[in-house]
This record gives structure tokens, sequence and C-alpha cells, in this order.
């Protein structure tokens, strides 16, 4: 436990009903008794809530508060902690936080509590961070997906593996001890096939990350399309409201419009674009480019064409030269009322959905939105737990990069899904053995917290607000 006593304000900077004061250290009740006119804070017992006044150095009463006691070890931080409730005037809270300063707390540096809670083992590094994530969240499936990895989902797995690993690695080390006798403590079947488990949640997690930062950060949805086939329009009825200008004059839209939707609780962050054709003007053409730069980074590519002007064939041309590789394409054949007798499943092409549309009269854009969402919530995993971390994602990698070294020495061969292939043993090289398990060791424990330093502590918690 650290020895001073940090304080900050952990409601927002407006106007509000209420506002809330954190303290936690072990000089949190007696600099709160100071200033409190109520009960004696330190005769209460834990996890109550006691009426009175703050009152300052000259004996105002600065506001009517409740304030809650949260005694050493049973606290958010294993500290002991104090929550003022108080009025929500800006001017109050800081009131009372300059106060609590002057008679002995420290300011909080962002994400100070909760990493007070990591360091004193009430969370792991993994679950710490998904509290930052929750607080972010925007959406349904964000908000689970961060409740998830906070209440030990993702680090709870690693753990338990790691640990047998851990049993193996001091076999094996026991093994260099008695390298000249040629001794085997541990079995080389029993550690294939735990590493061979590990290396199947390492790819199985590693394989949830696209689409839980895409969750987290709201999944990139770029609609596309040539001049005047009707992309503004769908966007503004999707959206229900007249986001983009809409003209029939070819080329209005000359850079990007990005809006949120959310749909059954996941959010889309759906991107019009310019449309796609040659550029006649300096503007268009840098439009034109930006479009393509979305498309792209695209989750889902929603390509909206005219069914009165396009064949199939040239479709699909334009699908060939964006080449949306990394995307889920819907193709959206709109002004089908234009054309009311044309089956859109002339359209139909590899395994992309055709949904006939006429945006302008709000025509199947309900089922539409069906599609949009589909096509996300089918790829979410009940089973195992999404990533959403470029910090988790690159430990799960390079752990696996060690662990997959670990099977040619044992004779195992990954294949193209990290199972094993068993074969003969190659010579096996227990110094190799041992150094491959050590880095894979290291590597999964930087996920959870057991090995860390202070600069990746210090980046992880500084994206926190201050208070929390």
């Amino acid at each position: 436990m650290k020895e001073d006593t940090i304080v900050a304000i952990a409601t927002g900077d407006t106007v509000s009903a209420i506002g809330l004061i954190r303290l936690s250290g072990p000089k949190a009740i007696s600099i709160t008794n100071k200033v409190f006119k109520g009960r004696n804070l330190s005769r209460v017992e834990s996890h109550t809530m006691h009426y009175g006044r703050i009152i300052d150095e000259d004996g105002q009463t600065l506001d009517d508060v409740i304030v809650s006691v949260y005694k050493s070890p049973k606290s958010f931080t294993t500290e002991d902690v104090i929550e003022i409730s108080c009025h929500g005037s800006p001017y109050i809270l800081h009131e009372i936080n300059s106060l609590l300063i002057r008679q002995g707390a420290r300011p909080a540096d962002p994400g100070e509590f909760t990493m007070r809670a990591f360091l004193n083992g009430r969370m792991d590094l993994s679950q710490a961070e998904a509290v930052a994530d929750l607080i972010e969240s925007q959406s349904k499936a964000s908000h689970l997906m961060a409740m998830r990895q906070m209440k030990g989902e993702v680090s709870s797995e690693i753990q338990l593996l790691r640990e047998k690993l851990i049993d193996f690695a001091s076999l094996i080390e026991l093994e260099l001890d008695f390298g000249e006798e040629n001794v085997e403590f541990a079995d080389r079947e029993k550690l294939k096939n735990l590493v061979g488990e590990i290396l199947l949640l390492t790819s199985r997690l590693k394989e949830t990350f696209h689409l839980g930062n895409a969750i987290k950060e709201g999944i990139p949805t770029v609609i596309a399309g040539r001049p005047n086939a009707g992309k503004s329009t769908l966007l503004n009825k999707l959206l229900q409201e007249d986001r983009a200008i809409v003209s029939a004059t070819p080329g209005t839209t000359r850079d990007t419009i990005e809006e949120v939707l959310v749909i059954d609780g996941i959010q889309f962050r759906l991107i019009d674009t310019a449309g796609i054709r040659e550029a006649h003007d300096e503007i268009e053409s840098m439009g034109i480019q930006r479009t393509m730069d979305k498309i792209e980074k695209a989750s889902i590519l929603i390509y909206v064409f005219d069914v009165t002007t396009l064949s199939p064939s040239e479709v699909a041309a334009d699908l060939e030269a964006i080449s949306p590789e990394n995307a889920k394409v819907i193709l959206a054949a709109n002004k089908m009322d234009l054309n009311p007798y044309t089956d859109a499943n002339e359209w139909k092409m590899k395994d992309y959905v055709v949904v006939p549309l006429s945006a302008i009269n709000n025509m199947n854009v309900v089922y539409l939105r069906e599609v949009i969402r589909d096509s996300i919530k089918k790829d979410i995993p009940d089973d195992i737990p999404m990533i959403s971390s470029a910090r988790h994602y690159h430990a799960l990698d390079r752990a696996e990069q060690r662990l997959s070294e670990v099977f040619l020495t044992l004779g195992g061969v990954p294949n193209s899904e990290n199972r094993i292939l068993n074969t003969e043993y190659r010579l096996p090289n227990t110094e190799l053995l041992a150094q491959d398990i050590r880095q894979a060791l290291f590597h999964l424990g930087t996920i959870t917290g057991e090995i860390s330093s202070d600069d990746v502590l210090g980046n992880i918690f500084s994206r926190f607000c201050i208070g929390k």
C-alpha cells in the first residue's frame, strides 16, 4: 500500500444534481474528519453512510453532504476510502477538493484509484484495463465485452494455463542443472499437449481482436458506390435524419461524412463517401482517395448501385477495382421503384448479401439494418471472451511465436489452425526449450500484470479519467 492519501473529483466538471469526491489512503478518514461535522468517522463501521456538513478553516459551511466510509481492506483500492456526495456545483466540488488537499491529501493522477486496486491485488491488469473500457463503452455490445473482461474471463483462462506451464518450466530448469546426466523430469508428451492447449487459446483470442476492437470503437461501415447511386439518401434513411445533403447532381458529396448508428446494442460508424468515378477536379480527386482509404479500413462495405443504370458485370467490375478484401460486403440494389420488375438476385455474387432497396421511399431500409446487424452478430463468440486491446493482441502473438518454437523442439508441428500434428521427435535442445518457455511465460504474464513495468503501467492508467 502507498503511504500517501489521494483525492479527486470523481464526477464530471459540469453542473449536476449530485457530485462525488473520492479519497483513498491511510489518512482518508482522519483528513475527512477534520472538515466533516457529523459523526466521528473513525468510530463508524465500514460500508456506512453519514449525513453532515463540510466546514472550511474559517468555519464556513461549504455544503451539506453524505459521507460513505469503506475501511481497509474491504474497499475498491483495499485502502481506507471515503466518498463525499455533495451538490453537483463545479464550484462546490472544487472548493471541497481544495480544502481536502490543504488538509494533507494529494491530487490523484489519472487512473490512480484503479492502479492502487491493481497494485494491492484487488484485480489483475487485464481487469483494470477493462474498467476504462467500461467507462468509455457507448453501446450494449461494448459494455458486455468490457464486463466480461472485468470479471476476469480473459485473465482467468490465461492464468490457469500459465500456471500449468510454470510447473513444466520448473522441471525443464531442473533438467538444466542435471544436464550432464541426460535425465528428463518433464514429460514431453504432456508438455506438448499443454502447449497445444495454450496455442489454441491464444489463437482464438487473437482472432477476436479485430471484431472486439471494432465493437469498442464502433464498427467502421462504409457506404460506397458511383455518383448519384443514392448513398447520401440511404445514410439519411438509416439515421432517420437529414444528415447528408442530397442532390440529383452527381458528385455532391466531396468528403466523407461519419455518424454513429446503434442497432440492437451494437455501434456502427456509418461513413458516407464521395462517388467513385474519374475525378473532374483536384477536390473531387481528394474525396475519392479518402473513399478508397475508408474502404480499405472498413469492417462492412455497403456498396450502393442504381439498378436502372448498372449491369451485374459493371457492379462486379467496381467491386474488383476497389478490392474490399477485409470487409463484409452488402450489395444495396437501389432505385428498385424505378424498375420494379427487376430481380435483385441478378446482381448476386460470391457470398455477398443483396438487399433490394428504394432508399428515397424507405423501402427495405429496416431489412438492411437487420442485415448490417446480423453480419456482425453472427461472428460474436459465445464460448470465449473477445479482446479489444492492441497490447493484449501483441502479447498473445509474441507468446504464440515462442510456443510454436516449443512445438518444433518437441517434434510437434502446428498446422494452419495451430493444432498439433504428431511427428517423431527431432533432436531436443533443453536449453532452447527452457528459453522459449521463459519468454512465452513472460509475454502471457504481461497481459495479467504478473510481469509489468512502470512505463507500461503509466501508459495504461494515463488514459483513465481522474477520480477513477
